[in-house]
């Protein structure tokens, strides 16, 4: 059974920083594209940033550039999102996510390209 277990939430002032851990167990991932997603209340889940394994290519939104930067190990299938500089517009619940793309061709923003997915964790960030 494949999870993906997301940990390191929390309610931060703006400014702060805080880091996210995403534990993937249940097959191999050396093939996929890691990628972290947010959503906020009353809106769409979006794209945050993504890691692929194979040339450790990384993807960031224009929104998150600068400020958060993703890292994995996959000997430990363990990604992680550093999230500094926090803006109360980070608030959201944050969602990991593994993928290989559909007929063969993997885009980070798209949410549809990711097989799995975790529960999520909350991030408030007040003003």
């Amino acid at each position: 059974q494949v999870q993906l277990v997301e940990s390191g939430g929390g309610l931060v002032q703006a400014g702060g920083s805080l880091r996210l851990s995403c534990a993937a167990s249940g097959r191999a991932f050396s093939n996929y594209a890691m990628g972290w997603f947010r959503q906020a209340p009353g809106k769409e889940r979006q794209f945050v940033a993504a890691i692929r394994w194979s040339g450790r290519q990384t993807y960031y939104a224009d929104s998150v550039k600068g400020r958060f930067t993703i890292s994995g190990d996959n000997a430990k299938n363990t990604v992680a999102l550093q999230m500094n500089s926090l803006k109360p517009e980070d608030t959201a619940v944050y969602y990991c996510a593994a993928g290989t793309g559909r007929a063969g061709i993997w885009r980070a923003y798209r949410n549809y390209d990711y097989d799995y997915w975790g529960q999520g964790t909350q991030v408030s960030v007040s003003s």
